[in-house]
Formats: C-alpha cells, structure tokens, sequence
C-alpha cells in the first residue's frame, strides 16, 4: 500500500526544525538536505495533512476510541520550553525564514523518494568504555571479485509461477548453450526475472526455445514434454568500484544491487543442492530429522547470506532448523495427526476439519500406478467416505462409483473405503479424487502454520545448541560447502574465508542498582547478570489491602490453594509490599469453561463485602494446559471488570520455590503501581544526555498474525517513560491495525470534531502528556527505540514515524520539538558470538556463552553507519544471541559509549526478574503490549494462552477502515505496568 494518503485538513501551526544543541556536522547535513529538497521534511501545515498516516475515511466523522482523550484539555499542560527552538516558516512571498532570514526560496517540501535522499545517522567513533576482549563470530570474510557483474531480464513463456521449474528452465538451456551462445558463460539465476554473469554474453538480447520434460509422470510412463520461449536481454553492469568504495567507508549509500548478485551467486549451488527456504537452506541429510508429533519433523539446515561490513564483504553462516511435513503415507499421516488408529474407525466431524485444515495446500504423489509418480496439491478431503462417492463417466451421466473406477482403470483395490478421498481440485470431474491409500506426501515440505506447545518443545531441544557445539557445526558447513570448488564462486571471482572472523569487544560494567533503605542491602552491583531480592526491599513497595483468589484448576485441593496464596503475600511482606495476609473471600473454585461468570460472581461478591470498595488483586490458579482460558481471563479482567490480575499455575503451586514466589512478588508490585528498582546513576543524575534535562524513553514494536489468520489485525504497541530521573515506570497504548502493516498507524492522527474542529491525537502525543502529568516537566529530549524492523524497511520507519514523532510534538506547542534518537532494535538476525576460548572460564558465563555486557561495534559491523551488538544477558540455555541496536536518527549526538552505556544499562532495570534482559526494556514491554492486545480481540480469533503475562497500558480504535478496534481498558488497569 501506499506509504502515505492525501488528506485535507485546516489545524493551523507553525513548522518547526529541531533545535540540536551540538549538533555539528549533521546539523549542517540536515540543513543542506532540507535545502536540496531531501532529508526529512520540516513541513508546512499543507504538507503536513498531505502526508498524514493512512485513514482509509475522509477528514471528517472521526471517531475516537472508548477511552480516547480530549486533545483541548491537554494542551494547556505542555507550557513554552525555556530552550530556544528554531522556527522555520513561509513568508508572505513564498521564501523560507530561519530566524527571520531567507534561508531559500525554492525549497520542496516533501519526502524523499528514495532511500539516496536520506542518510542514517554516521558512527561518531568507536566505544572505549569496558574490559577489552577477543570474540569469535559466525562472519566469514569473502574477497571482493575483480570481474565485471553483469545483469539480464529474463522473460520465460508461457509464464511460470514455480521458482523450481524456472530454475529448471534455465538450468537446461545453460546445459544446451553454455560453450556455444552463453560464450562458456556459467550464470547465476534469482529464479524469478534476473540472471547474472561475470563478463558480458556474446549477446544483448537472444530468444531461445527450450523443452522440458516434467519428472513428475515417471520413468516408465508417458514423457509430458512442454516447449518454453525464454528471452534474455541486458540490463546493467553492476559497480564494483562503488562497492569497494562503500566498504572502505569512503561512500554512504550502498550498492545494493551488486551485493545482492554476490548473494545469489553464493547461493546458486545450494539451491541445486538443498531446499532453500527464504535465506536458509535445509536437507533430511545434515542431520536426521527429528519427529515432532501429529506427523510433523524437524529438518536442519543452514542460513546464509552477504554482508557489507567494515572488514569487507563478509559470508554471515548460522545453523537453522524448521518444522517439515514427514513424508509419510497419506493415510499413517493422518492416524499421527489425530493420534488414533484410523484403518478400523469412523472419522468424525471434528477429525475431518483437522485433516482439512492439515492438508490443504499440501503436495501429495499418487503410488498405485507403479513408476508413474504424478504429483497433486490438495485442496481439501471429501465430507462423503470414499465407499459413497460416485461421479458420472461419460456425457449420458453414467454413474460410477470411485472404488469401481480405481479396481477397474488400475487394478487398484481401496481397502479403506470408510476413509475420505483427497480433493485436488475445485470442480467435481473424477480427477479430482484420490483415495488417501494411494498418496504420499512429496518430500520437502515446510510446515507454515503454528505449532503446538508439544511440537515447539521438540523443535527447541533440536535447536538449542550450546555454544562451542553451534559453532563447530558452523565450521562444518562452510567445510562442507566447499566455497573454494563451488563452480559459481569461481567463475565470479569470489573466494571466502573458512575462518571464523576474530573481533575486538569489550565487556560494559554492570550498573548499580537502589532499593529502599529499609533493607540490609541498600545497594547491589548484580554478577555475571544476575543477581536476587535476599536482604532487599522494593525501592517503592504498594499496598495490597483487599484481594481475592480463583480457583480453576480441579486437581489443587482447598488447602493447597491456601498455603500457596498465604505463602506469596509472606513474600510480597519480605520484598517490600504491605500485604494483607487474609483475602476478602474464602477461595472460590470454578470451572475453565465458566470464567465469566465466575470473575463475574468474585468481583461482585467482594465489591458488597467491601461496601463498594474495589478489588485491588485478584490471584487465579489456572491449569497447566489451559487453552484459551488464560486469554479470556486477562480480556474480561482488563476491559470489562477492571481488575488487576496475576496468573499462577498448576505446578508452581504445587512446588512452592522461594524464587518463584520473589519473581512473583516483582510482578505484582509493578503491576500496583509500584517500582521493584532504579539504577544508582538515574537517582544520582549521572546518566549522560538522560539526567540532565527530562528525558522520555519510548518502546515500540509491532506483531502480526500468525501464517493463516486471515481475519486477524496487526497489533502496535507504544510505551513511554513516565518517571524522570529514574526510566522506570512505563505507560503504554495498543491498536489494531491492518494485517501485516508494519508502519504504526496511530502515533499521530488528526480528526474533525463537529464542535471543536480539527483534533490532534495519536499515541505519541498522548504519552507526552501523561509524562508532563507524571513528573510535572515536559520531555525535552525523546528516545526512541523502535522493535520489530528489518533492513529494507529502514527508511519507511523512519521517514513515516520520525515525522509522526515530530507533527505530535508540534501539535502541542507552537515552539516545541525536542531533538530525537530513533534507534531499531533487532533480535531476528543470525549473527552469533562466540568465547575466543571456550576452556577460558572467565570468558564465559554458565552456559559458556559470552559474557553480559560484552559490545562490538568494529569490524562485522557497518561501514559507516552507527550500529553495534549487545550482548546484554547471560545465557541460560543454548547460544545467546545479542541484540543489534541500529541508530538511524540522532538529533543528541550520542557518543558511542552513552548510547552503548544507556542501553546495557537499561537492561537491569526489567521489572519482572533479578536478571538484565536480552532486550532493552521499552522494547520488551512493547512487544508484550502488543502481545497481550491480541487476547482483546473477538475471542474466536484469540490465540492459545499462556501464562507468561503480556499487556499493554490502554488500548486505540484502529485507524483503518476495515480494522475493528480494540476494547477500551478501564481507567484504574489503565494507571499501571499491568501487562508485567
């Protein structure tokens, strides 16, 4: 879709540039952008409506959500900024003033177009702080080739939608025409439009015919030959010079185009040789696949793919494993799927929707006719059995039943003939039956849809490798792939190192943490990540005076249950809370399937109990396995009821541990309002660029629905701040938006009230007004980490969402911009650290992973742009995988170290465990937001619970038409970090 609609508005205000304090050299590039008509626009009120997020309405009928806020009630918080901002605004004869002077009078105000018309924030140096270290990493070096890259567009017809078969294609005509018409030429194929050489063809455009054989008919059985026209014509040639430029750090702006044709040549042989799936490969043979369960298994494979880095061209390698349908017998596939003998048994409705849902879209191959292995896709399962099926035979409508036409046409006798027939396609013909007992599922299948709790189990202990294992399999691969006789790389030029790239790190020093002065332990300086709550007291402990407890799980017994909750209120007493020991009700015992009418009941009966009083905590025990009750609680809770809930299962309350019920504890006082800890420099205000002027740290991140839920939205989710000097305490806001749209739709908005006009809102704008409310100061510095982006979506994100940030803080204040970080945090990426000596215990920690804190920012990094990895946990299993933190935008001119400092820093201050997190907090709490938002949706679309906590702080009609919005949240769930 289009990344920005035209929308007509009248809200009248002034243009703002950000005022950056020492700005330098990128103030000037801003400047000078903006002057050129690039760079992120400083917008005129015209501008600005053009560019508004997408809508899908016309400007007028707006409708708020539920809980939405009246914009004219906030605007007299944000008081005028005691620092200077620099206006930039259109006099009456169309020229730009700065400072009231002509700046320009031709400047274009609008977005780039291109990703050449902006660049990322550049490094400003490398980091210093820290214990210097030697890491290994998963970065293999690969030598620039000194061959021309030459590009073609090849148009094959009849046109064909199967890259395999377009991949056979062209794999034959090389094989016919490579030493005559190609001129010895070995290209390299995208399977799609593009095929690449190292050299020019003898040719600039050639048509060649080509018949192919399909494979699926047999050996033995008739050859079903089919001719293809294929023409090749040139394109371009690629700039190598521009390339090895770009890496030396002598241009900004990448050669995309030649290091994707690196990328493809390196793939080239693996994809003849494994089954590529999106950047990875994978094979029954590197490993032997592993069962799943319900016919499932798990097949390793590979990752693979080319880097611009400051050490060069780099080949990133990673061990992956996915979920693959076993290439089993139809009918042996089914009696796994529905774990039941199903030769001698009726299948029921309930069994015939499984294996629809199962087999649809699958490839099978039919096996009563010997050699002849015709391949089919199944589009479902008849309703009939196959005993009943009949189909008419001729153009007088002569019946014949499906049994009768197998023995007959085949010789094949269908035993089972109480089981469906497979449907392979969408009319009635009788081509479109297949007996289950004459299909195979066809190897190499991925499996997309979502795997149970049993089977992501099973697919785990497959992929949790420690460390020193991962990496000696790594090894493996490249060994095994063999880079140097790869035919493709040498006609390339390319040779690849079979060495793991050595990198210089260095290990942050972990922050000191407060508590309250009450306790033993005042202060703590956790270890190796980790530290616990003994002889320690909540920095700011709540009060919990009137709880209540539910009861659905049937196997914990009335005294179980009162251990358990007496035991937990003990240790919210020992960490710091005032805890009444004794609930309002007696324990109330109820069934999964009643929960509504049971939270319903408890809410009402302590509300008389309590005189109208409102219940501060409900606890609930929930059965280990329990579906979609964990779902619907948290729902009926949170916008409906109004009540705080902590969810706690079976088996932790049949195994009391002292630090579950301390983590517990943690949970419970942050989601009352409470903080569990600060860091010492936050109180101390020695946190560089965060502890001088108020400063509002946001989190953002998007989820989207799982493979097949069509009718599901996307989910954002926005969390700021809401303590200065401290960065604590996090407010946070959730909407549904369209499916799989990763820009944030609602971070500003603007709609037409009929009494009021023109309306500002949006979830930026809103938290910066329940952050002045919060600490009675106005942010006048914004972070913002921003979860959820992959690399080609850089630009959109920042382009969309910097202007949103920028629009809501001017919709404020005429005056008001403070200058921005915009940093993206990422997690789905493959590269991997590794101990430069696995037998070096004070390199590693438990798990021998690398140690928390430890930070690279040279080498396997980018050329010139400001990213570095953090690793800022320890690892508890398997190979920890740091964050990649990718500063885009900076208007505070952080240093390496600050940013670095900030964000490991951040880390210890995750309210929900003694441990610092993978993830920066605001990230982390995002993700959750947007994940607890999904159990707010219509409850056939809920996903399956679970126990682990997710939430988000108040909850935004979507600003799309065809998105149902969310329900709103009740004011008191709004207050705190429930989501916890």
């Amino acid at each position: 879709m289009p990344l920005r609609q035209m929308k007509e508005s009248s809200e009248q205000h002034l243009v703002i540039k950000p005022h950056l304090p020492n700005t330098m050299n990128q103030a000037k590039k801003v400047t000078k952008a903006v002057q050129n008509g690039k760079g992120p626009p400083l917008l005129s009120q015209e501008q600005h409506n053009q560019t508004s997020p997408p809508q899908g309405r016309s400007g007028g009928g707006r409708r708020r959500s539920r809980n939405g806020r009246k914009s004219d009630q906030v605007d007299v918080l944000m008081r005028p900024s005691c620092r200077p901002c620099t206006a930039v605004k259109n006099n009456e004869n169309g020229h730009v003033l700065q400072n009231g002077n002509i700046v320009s009078s031709d400047i274009e105000m609008s977005f780039p177009t291109s990703s050449k018309s902006l660049s990322f924030a550049q490094r400003p140096g490398y980091g210093q702080v820290g214990t210097k270290c030697i890491v290994k990493a998963n970065h293999f070096f690969a030598e620039l080739p000194d061959k021309d890259l030459n590009q073609y567009d090849v148009t094959i017809t009849p046109e064909v939608s199967s890259k395999a078969v377009n991949r056979s294609i062209i794999a034959e005509l090389v094989r016919l025409y490579k030493e005559s018409d190609l001129g010895t030429r070995l290209p390299a194929y995208d399977g799609r439009k593009s095929l690449y050489t190292a050299g020019v063809l003898p040719f600039s455009w050639r048509e060649f015919k080509i018949k192919l054989i399909e494979e699926e008919d047999g050996i033995n059985g008739p050859k079903r030959e089919r001719e293809y026209k294929v023409v090749i014509k040139f394109v371009a040639r690629a700039n190598l010079h521009h390339l090895g430029q770009f890496l030396a750090g002598k241009r900004a702006d990448a050669p995309q185009e030649a290091i994707q044709i690196l990328d493809i040549v390196l793939r080239e042989l693996a994809s003849k040789r494994f089954c590529p799936i999106g950047r990875s490969f994978y094979s029954p043979d590197i490993r032997t696949p592993q069962r799943l369960g319900e016919g499932l298994e798990s097949w390793c494979g590979f990752y693979q793919s080319i880097r611009p880095t400051q050490m060069g061209l780099s080949l990133n390698i990673d061990m992956a494993s996915a979920a693959f349908i076993e290439p089993l017998p139809v009918v042996e596939f089914v009696g796994q799927l529905l774990g039941k003998d199903v030769l001698s048994r009726q299948l029921s409705d309930a069994d015939r929707i499984k294996i629809k849902k199962s087999l649809r879209g699958v490839k099978v191959e039919v096996t009563h006719r010997g050699s002849v292995r015709r391949k089919y896709r199944v589009s479902g399962i008849t309703s009939q059995p196959t005993r009943e099926l009949v189909f008419p035979v001729d153009e007088n409508s002569t019946m014949k039943s499906v049994v009768e036409y197998f023995q007959e046409m085949y010789g094949f006798t269908i035993k089972h003939t109480h089981l469906p027939c497979l449907q392979v396609g969408g009319n009635q013909k009788k081509a479109n039956y297949l007996p289950m007992e004459a299909c195979k599922i066809v190897e190499g299948q991925r499996y997309t849809k979502r795997l149970n709790e049993k089977q992501i189990t099973s697919l785990l202990k497959v992929t949790c490798q420690r460390p020193r294992d991962r990496e000696n399999d790594i090894l493996r691969t490249v060994q095994h792939n063999a880079y140097d006789q790869d035919p493709y790389a040498k006609e390339f030029g390319i040779k690849v190192s079979e060495k793991l790239a050595s990198v210089e790190a260095r290990i942050l020093p972990a922050p000191w943490l407060k508590y309250h002065e009450s306790g033993k332990e005042k202060n703590c300086l956790p270890q190796v990540g980790q530290w616990n709550m003994m002889n320690k007291k909540m920095i700011n402990g709540m009060t919990v005076s009137r709880w209540a407890c539910i009861n659905f799980s049937r196997s914990v017994q009335d005294s179980v249950a009162r251990t358990f909750c007496n035991e937990l209120a003990q240790m919210c007493q020992v960490s710091g809370m005032e805890f009444n020991l004794d609930p309002v009700i007696p324990i109330y015992n109820a069934k999964p399937e009643q929960v509504e009418k049971a939270l319903k009941h408890v809410y009402h009966v302590s509300s008389n109990k309590t005189k109208g009083k409102e219940l501060e905590l409900l606890l609930v025990i929930l059965p280990d396995n329990n579906g979609s009750l964990y779902g619907d609680l948290k729902r009926i809770c949170e916008t409906d009821l109004g009540l705080i809930s902590q969810c706690c299962l079976t088996k932790h309350v049949f195994k009391i541990t002292k630090q579950y019920l301390a983590n517990v504890s943690l949970k419970i006082n942050v989601k009352m309002g409470g903080r569990n800890t600060v860091l010492v420099d936050a109180v101390s205000c020695r946190i560089p660029l965060v502890s001088d002027i108020p400063t509002i740290i946001f989190g953002a991140d998007v989820t989207h629905p799982e493979n097949g839920e069509d009718s599901s939205p996307s989910i954002a989710a926005v969390v700021a701040s809401q303590d200065w000097p401290e960065v604590t305490k996090y407010a946070g806001l959730v909407c549904a938006q369209p499916q799989r749209q990763e820009l944030i739709q609602d971070l500003y908005k603007t709609w037409h009230d009929p009494v009021r006009g023109v309306v500002s809102g949006g979830m930026i704008r809103d938290l910066l007004v329940s952050f002045r409310r919060a600490t009675g100061q106005k942010p006048q510095r914004i972070i913002f980490y921003r979860d959820g982006v992959s690399e080609g979506q850089f630009y959109q994100i920042l382009l969309y969402e910097l202007d949103a940030i920028r629009k809501a803080c001017a919709s404020l204040e005429p005056n008001y911009q403070p200058p921005v970080t915009f940093i993206v945090v990422q997690k789905r990426h493959h590269t991997r650290l590794f101990a430069n000596n696995h037998r070096d215990r004070n390199s590693t920690d438990r798990s021998g992973n690398i140690l928390p804190g430890t930070v690279v920012d040279t080498k396997i990094c980018h050329p010139t742009e400001f990213d570095f990895y953090l690793c800022s946990h320890a690892g508890i299993q398997g190979t920890s995988r740091p964050a990649h933190y990718h500063v885009l935008w900076d208007e505070n001119n952080f240093t390496a170290d600050g940013i670095q400092s900030l964000t490991n820093n951040l880390c210890y201050t995750y309210a929900r465990c003694t441990r610092s997190v993978s993830v920066v907090p605001p990230a982390y709490y995002a993700h959750l937001a947007a994940f607890r938002a999904r159990f707010y949706t219509e409850p056939d679309l809920q996903e399956t619970g679970s126990t682990g906590g997710r939430g988000s702080k108040t909850t935004r009609a979507a600003g799309d038409c065809g998105v149902k919005p969310l329900p709103a949240l009740k004011e008191n769930v709004k207050r705190v970090m429930f989501y916890c």
